[in-house]
């Protein structure tokens, strides 16, 4: 499965930015915590305030009674549980950076300017840097693009898919005999988008309707 010329494994991640993200290292630090980690925190009331950069598909009810700053657009969960709200741009409103599944670097062109009091994320964060005395370098797209190549030189190499070094990783257990769940409960709405459009709710009831007739079909994914 992975030899000279070929890696034949990968993993199909399941919330969208979490390649770019493992790219540029956005990891927990010594004595950080993961998602879980991070709702059990503030579930427990050891951690009182939570960012929420874009950040969908939690379990807003975990964060007990944290203060919730919500970063993103659409209006989704994340933004129904929030305290303050910094309205983002949507992928049709910015000249962004993206990673896919398979670790290809894409970029989108802004179609339409953001509504409202909405701004292109990475100035919201620029301006709160600034506001808390922690001043981030970046005054331009240009300049923080240039800090992603830095940090990885595949951020530079766009459209390509830039070879990951093999590791040593996991390890021995026992496959379980049972069959393997299904994780997505409503497959034409998994993002904040999608649940957002009329249109789309019509065609997940439509399509909810016909599976339960005849059971999941290779269009599941």
């Amino acid at each position: 499965m992975v030899r000279e010329g070929w890696n034949g494994f990968n993993v199909l991640h399941m919330a969208a930015a979490r390649v770019g993200g493992l790219d540029l290292g956005f990891v927990p630090g010594e004595g950080g915590r993961d998602i879980s980690g991070i709702l059990d925190g503030a579930g427990k009331g050891e951690i009182e305030v939570v960012y929420l950069l874009g950040a969908d598909e939690i379990e807003a009810a975990a964060l007990g009674k944290a203060f919730v700053i919500y970063q993103g657009h659409h209006g989704d969960r994340g933004a129904r549980r929030a305290d303050v709200i910094l309205p983002g741009a949507a992928y049709t409103e910015k000249d962004a950076t993206y990673v896919n599944t398979e670790g290809r670097v894409q970029r989108g062109r802004r179609a339409v300017f953001p509504p409202g009091d909405a701004r292109e994320d990475w100035t919201i964060v620029r301006a709160l840097s600034e506001v808390l005395g922690k001043k981030l370098p970046y005054d331009s797209l240009g300049q923080l693009r240039q800090k992603l190549r830095i940090v990885n030189p595949s951020f530079g190499a766009v459209d390509e898919i830039t070879p990951a070094s093999w590791g040593i990783f996991g390890g021995a257990g026992v496959v379980e005999a049972q069959e393997f769940a299904y994780p997505i409960a409503d497959f034409y709405r998994t993002d904040a988008i999608s649940r957002a459009s009329p249109t789309m709710a019509a065609c997940a009831e439509a399509q909810a309707a016909r599976a339960g007739a005849r059971g999941k079909t290779g269009t599941h994914g």
